[in-house]
């Protein structure tokens, strides 16, 4: 009885320790690239095609299914007809993003979003001038000023 009560604690320890080994591992598991490009595919699908890229002003909703507030919408960019090229080494960038040749409102530029040419919200980014997920010269738009995009990638991290 006292030996089984001994191998029945150190198979309970070897559990526990199999299982730490495991959830630390699985702190820095990596996927293969392959593997990310086929989620980045798939996560932004062709709905896409001649949607929009969106600036906002104000507090950015928990999430994309989240509806909108007061925030202001500053600009509307048109994505390309082929919104994103095909994924390739972790990352998904998309085509040619045309300007918004005369911005909706005068504000300052705190989050975006991609948006299907159908209106419904897709992501929401954090819009910057630096360390942001959308970069821009300068947050400050004003109402009937060009707004332009040279470039939006989206980037699956490796863990």
């Amino acid at each position: 009885m006292f030996a089984a009560a001994i191998l029945t604690e150190l198979t309970w320890m070897l559990g526990v320790y199999a299982w730490l080994l495991f959830f630390a591992m699985a702190l820095n598991a990596r996927t293969r690239v392959a593997s990310r490009d086929a989620a980045l595919d798939a996560a932004f699908p062709s709905a896409l095609n001649s949607g929009f890229l969106r600036i906002y002003d104000g507090t950015q909703p928990t999430n994309a299914d989240t509806a909108l507030g007061a925030q202001v919408l500053l600009a509307e960019l048109t994505l390309n007809a082929t919104a994103f090229a095909a994924a390739s080494s972790g990352s998904k960038a998309a085509n040619a993003i045309t300007d918004d040749s005369s911005a909706n409102a005068t504000g300052t530029a705190t989050w975006g979003s991609i948006v299907t040419s159908g209106g419904t919200r897709y992501m929401d980014f954090e819009v910057g001038t630096s360390g942001a997920n959308l970069n821009l010269n300068s947050v400050s738009i004003v109402a009937g000023a060009r707004v332009s995009v040279s470039s939006f990638t989206i980037t699956q991290a490796v863990q």
